[in-house]
């Protein structure tokens, strides 16, 4: 990574681990614990599925899709490629940096499962779309701000996961040029 690229990096990460307003502080540990593990995608999926008729499961089914995805391709692929330290604890002023993984930094898996979600959504349903772009985005900015990762790996971890909102929306026409 270029030095000037690395430094504003850094500076951008204390930057947003510094942001002490009382709406952060309340609620972007609420938007973290709803991630962990996808379950915010997951209940928008049922959610989705349950009220929005066919084109509610439509979207729910290439949201998850999509973000399995992400999920495999950040975690599973590009995490093994690439060894990097999580921010230190020391730049994050808050008490908000126990329990991160040890896993490396590059990409924020997070990211790329909302950004997978929320953009394979988007086009079959732009309401839903764009209803779960606002946590979406919080996502992004809690991985920062709680020192899990760089502005770069929440980057990386975003364009993965359109990479992989694309490709599930791409599919179906690529099967079918294939059957012909």
């Amino acid at each position: 990574m270029p030095t000037w690229l690395r430094d504003g990096d850094h500076r951008l990460t204390r930057r947003i681990a510094a942001w002490d307003s009382p709406a952060a502080r309340g609620l972007l540990p609420a938007v973290e614990e709803a991630a962990e593990h996808t379950k915010l995608w997951w209940a928008a999926a049922v959610v989705m599925a349950a009220g929005g008729g066919r084109r509610g499961r439509e979207a729910a089914a290439a949201g998850l899709l999509a973000m399995a995805w992400a999920e495999l391709l950040s975690n599973g692929v590009a995490k093994q490629l690439v060894e990097r330290r999580r921010p230190p604890a020391e730049w994050i002023p808050h008490g908000d940096v126990t329990d991160r993984p040890d896993s490396s930094s590059f990409p924020s898996g997070h990211t790329a499962a909302a950004v997978a979600f929320t953009a394979a959504v988007a086009p079959g349903w732009p309401w839903a779309g764009a209803a779960c772009a606002v946590p979406t985005a919080m996502v992004a900015v809690e991985r920062v701000h709680r020192g899990a990762h760089f502005p770069s790996d929440v980057a990386a971890g975003a364009v993965i996961g359109a990479a992989a909102a694309a490709m599930v929306r791409k599919a179906p026409r690529l099967l079918l040029r294939f059957r012909r």
